[in-house]
């Protein structure tokens, strides 16, 4: 039994883009592979086969490697509700909200869990290809660390290091890296990858050259920049927008402090149809044909950000005009006539004033609603599939069923008046026909149909022939316990 881990100069280096494409890459030769992070950070989670929520990155290396996503995959799962404080989520549940010093004091006892699913998934798969959080050498955060070395110590395996060229200074970032691990630590650095090159690979071989003797580790391949690729995001909102041409549908996301699985607007990003804006702090909502309210993780709190922005008074005037509003999930507990948080969940406990729009009120409770559906939408009783995340519980008149699911429960709300539509449902413009039926709800006349499960899986391939072409795949092979080819 084989564990590799992929650690990275920094954030955004490119740690989950070579797990997923060595995952992938390992199917395609019959291995068994499961991903891995011991602690993530990030408000972009998914819903595991187990009932439970793990961070999207690794429900996508799942995808990868050909596997339903299990906690097991990501056992400890941080889920920032302020600038100083997370909730905590022990194998796939919620276990309390901490602040930085108290989660440094837990962090024992996450390690057990974290030791406890690689445990689980190396008795049952033959690689498990763990994905590192931030940089290694974070001093400060190297006290106690599960996430990078700490967790490669106690497991006793090797490691890669990734650096993002595109960001420039690459060799600093590795040697500076290299530089401020322990001997031992240095000692688990079996090679380097290079991420993002653009241009003639002969102009950066001397550099490449000159790491090799400087720090006596191997250079394993340098993957070039991708035209047109798309994984979705840890953590960070990818604004990335093709040039498009013809009728385009405006839809505009008021980014709150605390969003949530912003990745549900991934699919309207890439849809060849959509102008999609991001709106963010000091920015006026622009004219738009939908305005979509996303997930919160902390809903009262950002609810008053929104209306600090002065944006609750633009999505007024956007209805008045003949626009559409969508919520998901926070954002459909803020369409309602109030917000209860008695426990404290979220912040102080205590109440908010919703935006009224749909006859509903919301009540956090401390038992989270985790859940795959299928149901079908009310918009032209278009099929859709996704998943629930809320600690919200929503009732009231006003829930008439914006999706009717397969459950036999109800989900959400359509205003009277057909503007307003709310949803608990993540995931929801994955559903192509569901898709289409919201984008022709919302204006658009002609609606061509996308199949974003096949824009994923044909990106997941792209990643796979990068390893193949680029890395060298011996060296892997051994890394990972494989042989030969």
């Amino acid at each position: 039994m084989t564990t590799l881990m992929v650690q990275g100069t920094t954030s955004d280096a490119g740690k989950s883009t070579l797990v997923t494409a060595l995952c992938r890459w390992l199917r395609r030769q019959g291995v068994a592979v499961a991903p891995f992070k011991p602690q993530n950070m990030a408000l972009n989670s998914a819903v595991t086969e187990d009932g439970g929520e793990i961070g999207r990155a690794q429900a996508v290396q799942a995808q990868a490697a050909g596997l339903a996503p299990h906690t097991d995959m990501n056992p400890v799962l941080l889920k920032p509700n302020s600038d100083i404080g997370a909730q905590v989520i022990i194998h796939g549940r919620a276990i309390d909200s901490m602040d930085a010093a108290a989660y440094h004091d837990y962090k024992r006892v996450a390690m057990d869990a974290v030791l406890q699913s690689h445990q689980r998934l190396s008795a049952a798969y033959p690689v498990v290809m763990v994905e590192g959080a931030g940089s290694p050498a974070e001093i400060n955060l190297r006290a106690g660390d599960i996430a990078n070395m700490g967790f490669a110590e106690a497991v006793d395996c090797p490691v890669i290091l990734i650096a993002d060229i595109d960001k420039g200074g690459v060799f600093a970032h590795l040697v500076g890296t290299l530089a401020l691990l322990s001997e031992s630590e240095q000692a688990r650095i079996q090679g380097f990858v290079i991420n993002r090159f653009r241009g003639d690979i002969a102009l950066l071989q001397p550099g490449l050259d000159w790491l090799e003797q400087r720090t006596g580790k191997p250079v394993l391949g340098v993957l070039p920049y991708l035209m047109d690729f798309h994984l979705e995001a840890e953590d960070a909102i990818d604004q990335r927008q093709a040039t498009k041409t013809g009728e385009l549908l405006k839809v505009a996301v008021p980014v709150l402090p605390r969003i949530s699985n912003h990745t549900d607007f991934d699919p309207l990003r890439l849809h060849p149809q959509v102008e999609l804006s991001f709106v963010g702090p000091g920015q006026a909502i622009p004219p738009a044909d939908l305005i979509i309210l996303p997930g919160s993780k902390s809903v009262r709190a950002d609810l008053a950000f929104l209306r600090e922005q002065g944006w609750e008074a633009a999505i007024h005037r956007h209805l008045r005009y003949g626009g559409k509003l969508l919520g998901i999930c926070g954002g459909l507990q803020m369409l309602g006539t109030r917000i209860d948080d008695p426990h404290g969940l979220e912040g102080a406990p205590g109440s908010s004033q919703g935006l009224g729009l749909l006859e509903f009120a919301t009540v956090l409770e401390p038992e989270k609603q985790l859940r795959n559906v299928r149901g079908r939408l009310c918009l032209e009783d278009a099929p859709v599939s996704g998943y629930e995340i809320h600690a919200g519980v929503s009732t009231g008149a006003g829930l008439n069923g914006a999706v009717h699911l397969d459950d036999g429960r109800s989900d959400g709300a359509l205003s009277a008046d057909g503007r307003v539509l709310g949803t608990y449902l993540h995931g929801l413009f994955e559903s192509g026909p569901a898709c289409s039926a919201v984008l022709r709800w919302a204006g658009l006349r002609e609606v061509r149909t996308v199949d974003y499960q096949a824009l994923r899986e044909r990106d997941i391939e792209r990643l796979a022939d990068l390893v193949e072409a680029h890395l060298d795949t011996q060296r892997l092979r051994e890394l990972c316990g494989v042989g030969h080819a």
